[in-house]
């Protein structure tokens, strides 16, 4: 997997998570809410299949990413920052799914770490473009 195709596996894993987590409305009230916002309140409906299934696929997903991503970059904040926010989105979903226990101070901060590193491969991405750009001489 390239490093454009890790990033790209990580965003979307990303976006996955949140919209797989905004279908329980009794889990995450501040994630269903918004997905009531955008019009998603019908994922509600799809709510155990999410929490079991989805969730934790597409963390897992973001997991490998950041794992394989990380060490091709040699970058080991950003991969220990990478890893830890899928892994608590996936202990999120796992401990709700076995035991029904309260996890949203799990999800919510993995999947803004989620986010967050979302984010830096894209700005790292769109660094490494520029610099490859040759800069026209001054005439």
């Amino acid at each position: 997997m390239t490093t454009q195709g890790t990033s790209v596996a990580g965003s979307g894993s990303t976006i996955g998570a949140i919209i797989a987590a905004m279908s329980c409305t009794a889990c995450f009230p501040a994630l269903a809410s918004l997905a009531s916002a955008l019009g998603l309140g019908f994922l509600s409906e799809f709510e155990s299949i999410s929490i079991h299934y989805i969730l934790p696929l597409f963390a897992l997903i973001g997991l490998a990413a950041n794992v394989i991503g990380g060490r091709r970059r040699r970058g080991w904040v950003r991969m220990v920052l990478g890893i830890t926010g899928p892994l608590l989105v996936l202990a999120a979903a796992l401990l709700m799914a076995t035991y029904g226990m309260a996890t949203e101070w799990l999800l919510y901060p993995g999947l803004v770490l989620m986010i967050v590193i979302a984010i830096w491969d894209l700005m790292a991405a769109k660094r490494t473009t520029n610099a490859d750009i040759p800069a026209k001489p001054m005439s």
